[in-house]
């Protein structure tokens, strides 16, 4: 049985770009007809995550729930959905579909465990609205150490600004750097928790420390979901 991806992007479009290519390449193919049929529903129209949780913005419900009816008509039995604010509203897409999400936490905590680090504590860093939620510190089952409000506003917000603008090599210094604090404050890995923060990681050294990529981690969930479904 050949079970068809959803992709619920666009938040922001590099960001699901990046989790195409990670599909593919972490996908074990030899050829074309190995790789998982996946459909992208890439909207950057979706109203931003963290104002509508933070500023009283405008309710991206509607446009999720939007994308999902097009992936549902397009035959998608599961969707992934590379963006982290997004999550926040995660019950609200299950309940308004009968395809399986599979949740962005989930993939993580699985990442850590293949690496032994299920125990953490581990840093965490992301939009202020998905830290403020209590998203990962509530399902990832281990403790969190967050950036500082500071280190928030200087670095980790326009770092991630920065990445949506497609200016990833200015972003490097500011998120490397707020990751290494995190380390130096205890934490066994930093998990990067707004699908933006590894794009622009990856434009500088890699960090000498365990960190938790939430694109690839995503990418690994969805392939097991795909593969699971080839063995029926």
């Amino acid at each position: 049985m050949t079970r068809v991806l959803g992709v619920l992007g666009g938040m922001g479009p590099l960001a699901s770009a990046e989790f195409m290519r990670q599909l593919t390449l972490r996908t074990p193919a030899a050829r074309d007809q190995e790789h998982i049929p996946a459909v992208l529903w890439s909207d950057p129209r979706v109203p931003d995550r963290t104002a509508a949780r933070l500023a009283g913005g405008e309710d991206p419900l509607p446009w999720l729930l939007r994308g999902l009816e097009g992936l549902e008509a397009a035959g998608c039995g599961a969707v992934a959905i590379p963006c982290n604010t997004a999550h926040l509203w995660f019950e609200a897409m299950q309940a308004a579909t009968p395809m399986r999400l599979l949740h962005i936490v989930d993939a993580a905590r699985a990442a850590l465990a293949a690496q032994g680090l299920a125990e953490g504590p581990v840093g965490l860093m992301g939009t202020a609205a998905t830290l403020a939620s209590g998203l990962y510190q509530e399902r990832l089952g281990c403790p969190c150490l967050l950036p500082s409000p500071g280190e928030m506003e200087a670095q980790v917000s326009p770092a991630i600004a920065l990445v949506k603008a497609n200016r990833l090599a200015e972003s490097h210094a500011p998120l490397a750097a707020v990751a290494r604090a995190l380390m130096a404050r205890g934490a066994r890995a930093v998990v990067l928790g707004c699908t933006e923060i590894p794009l622009g990681m990856a434009a500088g050294p890699p960090p000498p420390f365990p960190v938790v990529d939430t694109v690839a981690a995503l990418a690994d969930a969805a392939i097991a979901w795909a593969r699971a479904g080839a063995a029926v």
